[in-house]
């Protein structure tokens, strides 16, 4: 029994990937294309979310939707002592497509004052692996979903300073499944149990922004996105296994709180003729994850309630990136940026095997008419072979994550 009772401790470990690399910055594809910063330079009514400060600097009112199709990659890799590979890996090809919309500017030509109104995913994505893989017992799958929801004001206080707020509502869902080392008559890898959990999710935050205009071609943003706190208060855990262990693992509800963390941002960005540059540095509040408890509203002495220590650290990123103006019509943007993993050793998990990456990304816009803009963009992520273990199961291998996200949008003018 006591071997039964360490896997349920287990079940629900794997939804603290509800962070680290669930973290999407493709909420507006000139920034997207520019390494993800824009912290400083206002571009489109995405400022919404990059820097709310900003809206109050846009012409006219504007409505922008976009999306992106995320297509991540990871290969596992087992080493035995001699270090000869035993197993190799490979998760289903999948692919998540994140999306924005923003609605917003002055409410007048005249106006120092402008309202608008963004919908965007900043956490998303999921991983699959194949059901007899040899992590199966920590993981089989993972499947996020959020859809922030972001009213905002913004106010131009004098002609080199500008501010915004919003508030932020958050929706969710995650799903879980994983085997479970108990069997019916088949047998192991044929007949074994499994764990389904899935719960949704509601948080609220905020963001906020200061943007300075310190010269006509030097701007300057700081921005502050909260943590915003996801509580699920009536998941559902079912759990297929054999008729004499029903008792031992009951289909009942569970609650948690998943923490989403907090980015405060400084950004700048030049303008010299044709050539915008901009370059943002993110810290990332991700020590938020360093307990996350789930609750049973049943438990028995085989299904316990969970305290799984996670450890993160916070982390510092820097985004470069830049924009070439061709002509009236179109443009051309390009940028970088290095996004050091949050996830500690001990704590490297098949459900998220993070590590420190590298990001590329390019993109261009073309305005065919007066007030509409069409926007492509694509950001490809590399991160470096990482061999990690997670102690919580006793569990290591070899991971290497790779990740491709084109993304088409447009947005109009009025």
């Amino acid at each position: 029994m006591k071997k039964h009772v360490i896997t349920a401790s287990l079940l629900l470990s794997a939804m603290t990937s509800f962070g680290a690399g669930y973290q999407l910055n493709l909420q507006g594809l000139r920034q997207v294309a520019m390494g993800g910063s824009g912290a400083a330079w206002p571009w489109d009514a995405s400022t919404i979310f990059y820097n709310p400060g900003g809206l109050a600097r846009l012409k006219g009112v504007q409505i922008y939707g976009s999306t992106m199709f995320l297509m991540p990659s990871t290969a596992f890799g087992n080493r035995d002592n001699s270090g000869v590979t035993s197993a190799n890996e490979q998760s289903a090809s999948q692919t998540f497509t994140p999306f924005n919309l923003y609605i917003g500017g002055r409410l007048n030509e005249d106006s120092r004052l402008a309202l608008g109104l963004g919908i965007y995913t900043p956490f998303g994505a999921g991983l699959k692996w194949d059901n007899n893989w040899l992590g199966k017992y920590i993981v089989q799958s993972i499947d996020l979903k959020t859809v922030f929801f972001q009213p905002t004001v913004s106010y131009r206080a004098n002609e080199w300073l500008s501010v915004g707020a919003g508030f932020v509502f958050g929706a969710g869902s995650v799903d879980f499944r994983q085997a479970l080392p108990v069997h019916g008559a088949q047998g192991a890898d044929i007949d074994d149990g499994q764990a389904h959990l899935h719960g949704t999710a509601t948080g609220v935050g905020f963001n906020v922004g200061a943007q300075m205009k310190l010269r006509e071609n030097f701007q300057v943003g700081l921005t502050y996105r909260s943590q915003v706190n996801m509580d699920v208060s009536a998941g559902t855990a079912d759990f297929r296994v054999p008729t004499s262990l029903r008792d031992s693992f009951p289909n009942t509800k569970f609650s948690s709180r998943l923490p989403l963390p907090g980015v405060a941002t400084i950004g700048f960005g030049w303008r010299l003729n044709d050539i915008t540059l901009q370059m943002d540095f993110n810290y990332t509040g991700w020590n938020s994850f360093d307990t996350l408890r789930f609750d049973f509203a049943q438990t028995t002495t085989s299904l316990n309630n969970v305290r799984s220590p996670r450890k993160y650290r916070n982390t510092f990123t820097p985004r470069f990136g830049i924009c070439y103006k061709i002509s009236n019509t179109v443009a051309l943007m390009g940028g970088a940026a290095y996004d050091p993993t949050p996830v500690t050793n001990g704590f490297v998990s098949p459900d998220l095997p993070d590590a420190d990456r590298v990001v590329l990304s390019c993109g261009i816009t073309v305005k065919p008419l007066p007030g509409l803009t069409i926007m492509a963009a694509f950001e490809g992520v590399n991160s470096v072979k990482r061999q990690g273990n997670y102690d919580h199961a006793g569990f290591g291998g070899v991971y290497k994550t790779t990740a491709a996200a084109p993304g088409i949008g447009l947005y109009y003018s009025f």
